[in-house]
């Protein structure tokens, strides 16, 4: 029996040139449009009467990033799921998700591409909800310290050390949920992650699931427009390198990046009052 399904296209890559004067702005993103609705004769029969094109997806986000303009990812998100739940009849439900790529401005017309970290958008539109999540992806963050782990579990197999000193190091993702589909959308997110980032510099951390509790506690707490938080946090391990073959002291100084395998460690934090989310959503 076929179950839930859905279809679009994947990846779209966008960038669009405001030419208003002599000074340009600049709108990187990468677009993927999934449908769903009443599709099941496509894949029982092949009878495509209900199936709008991928490649029309497409070229739907070229359009309207002409006919409407680009700002914030979380805008052009919800104009292009309600778009197609609007316009098609058998489309029950539409899934923008926008990956955003930062430029910095080096003069009228230039720019650099940011690299610090990818800004992302879920929008989620159906005939009788609609659903924000913003986020974060690759967002790496060190201390040097103000970092311990000890008192774990110890088994037959175990032989990590217990310490009261390493560095703690992860590349944050992290989603979070908004309230209503309206708001100050570059605010929100900057907000968002300014908490989460002082959050992690300022927590003393006996843990690195402690340290999400922090983060994601934070971004609630100075951000009354959202509802939850869903934080992925890889452990970057750092090992100290053993010098004594060479007569060297190593004092917390000389480290290896270790690269994988890596702890990873997953969690929500939410508030008490808010309705559940109207559509699934995930890391």
């Amino acid at each position: 029996m076929l179950g839930p399904n859905r279809y679009g296209k994947a990846e779209t890559r966008l960038v669009r040139v405001h030419r208003d004067g002599d000074t340009h702005g600049l709108v990187d993103f990468n677009v993927s449009v999934a449908l769903s609705g009443d599709l099941a004769a496509t894949h029982l029969t092949g009878d495509n009467s209900h199936v709008l094109p991928t490649d029309s997806m497409k070229n739907t986000v070229y359009a309207f990033a002409k006919q409407h303009g680009v700002a914030e990812p979380e805008t052009f998100a919800l104009l292009l799921a309600r778009h197609f739940v609007e316009t098609q009849d058998h489309v029950d439900s539409a899934r923008v998700i926008v990956e955003s790529f930062a430029w910095d401005r080096l003069g009228p017309h230039s720019f650099q591409r940011r690299g610090d970290h990818t800004r992302t958008t879920v929008v989620t539109v159906t005939r009788e909800t609609t659903q924000v999540v913003s986020g974060v992806t690759g967002l790496v963050l060190m201390n040097t310290t103000a970092s311990e782990f000890h008192g774990f579990v110890k088994d037959r197999y175990t032989t990590l050390p217990e310490t009261t000193e390493r560095i703690l190091a992860t590349a944050v993702d992290a989603k979070w949920r908004h309230l209503s589909d309206t708001a100050d959308w570059d605010k929100s997110f900057q907000g968002a992650l300014d908490a989460m980032t002082n959050a992690f510099v300022n927590t003393y951390s006996l843990s690195l699931q402690q340290t999400l509790l922090s983060m994601g506690t934070a971004v609630l707490s100075s951000r009354p427009e959202l509802a939850e938080v869903r934080l992925a946090l890889p452990n970057k391990h750092h090992y100290l390198v053993d010098l004594s073959p060479f007569g060297l002291a190593n004092d917390n100084e000389v480290f290896i990046a270790g690269d994988r395998p890596y702890g990873l460690i997953e969690g929500t934090v939410t508030r008490d009052d808010v309705p559940p989310a109207s559509a699934e959503w995930y890391l």
